[in-house]
């Protein structure tokens, strides 16, 4: 019965955003269909594309530092070339398919069951606890109303916790509780004695989160820019929505690669700031460069993966 809720909910979930997307676009559909490009906007969207790329190679990079951390001496281009090939599995039902199949690639390469499950489940928490911290700086001009200090108050107290949650202190000990679990229930696996544990603070790959969430920011920009100009005074604004709309889409569940959940956040944050059509309009187009810049990396990964094979 949980099962079915779970499905029921996750459906629920995005059945609701998606229609709140069809009905935005449905509302302003006249504005969209009269933005026009010219030659100027589609070259910013060939850079949006470059730099939504980059942030994907970037975050492939800080994985390797995550597996460093636990102990794991891997290749950064080859596990960059992993991260790369299975990062549009996020699309297909379940939203777990790119996290299994980036387990299967590191135990394929020597890396311990253990430190390679691990490393998959610190990267989305610290990308979490990056697009929060992101939030708390930029997102304050959010508010419809001036922010009081016990709201800000309450922001930093949930950062803190947010912050605490990937300290070693505190993390260790759910480590070594869920490695016993594990051990329980495959007592004959060859890693029962397996001791994973963090040894420090993992600072380098969250503040390496918070430079892919300002990539991924920077691209949204330009992908804006692209169709309406956009003063400095607004990137503050951009930022805290972006990073807002992109967790929520990270965190909620049954909607793979954020899909609806990113939009409907975005458009409901940015829409009395902004032209209703020109936010719809950047938002779908942002999507789009998504979509292509993923499908980019794992094209260019898996060729680069084969000339290796090759050459050899």
């Amino acid at each position: 019965m949980t099962k079915v809720m779970k499905q029921f909910l996750r459906w629920l979930i995005l059945g609701g955003t998606l229609f709140f997307v069809a009905k935005a676009l449905k509302d302003n559909w006249a504005g969209v269909t009269t933005m026009e490009i010219d030659a100027a906007g589609w070259a910013i969207l060939a850079i949006a594309t470059g730099v939504t790329l980059l942030a994907h190679i970037w975050a492939g990079w800080i994985w390797t530092w995550i597996l460093r951390d636990l102990k794991q001496p891997v290749s950064s281009v080859q596990f960059i070339q992993v991260y790369l090939i299975t990062n549009i599995a996020k699309y297909l039902p379940g939203n777990v398919w790119h996290y299994y199949g980036r387990i299967v690639a590191a135990k394929n390469a020597n890396v311990s069951t253990g430190a390679a499950t691990l490393s998959v489940l610190l990267e989305p928490l610290l990308m979490a606890a990056a697009a929060f911290m992101v939030f708390v700086l930029f997102g304050g001009q959010l508010a419809t109303y001036q922010t009081n200090l016990a709201i800000t108050i309450l922001q930093f107290l949930i950062l803190i916790l947010v912050l605490s949650a990937v300290h070693p202190k505190f993390l260790n000990p759910v480590i070594s509780l869920l490695s016993k679990v594990k051990n329980r229930k495959s007592a004959n696996s060859n890693s029962s004695n397996e001791a994973l544990s963090l040894e420090r603070y993992p600072l380098r790959p969250l503040l390496g989160e918070v430079g892919f969430l300002t990539l991924r920011s920077l691209g949204f920009i330009l992908t804006i820019v692209a169709i309406s100009p956009v003063s400095l005074s607004q990137i503050p604004l951009l930022v805290g929505a972006f990073s807002f709309a992109w967790l929520l889409g990270l965190i909620v569940p049954g909607a793979p690669g954020g899909l609806g959940v990113f939009e409907a956040t975005a458009i409901a944050l940015l829409q009395n700031r902004f032209p209703a059509a020109v936010v719809i309009s950047a938002i779908a187009l942002y999507r789009l460069i998504s979509i292509l810049a993923e499908t980019s990396g794992a094209a260019l990964a898996w060729l680069d993966e084969r000339l290796v094979i090759t050459n050899n």
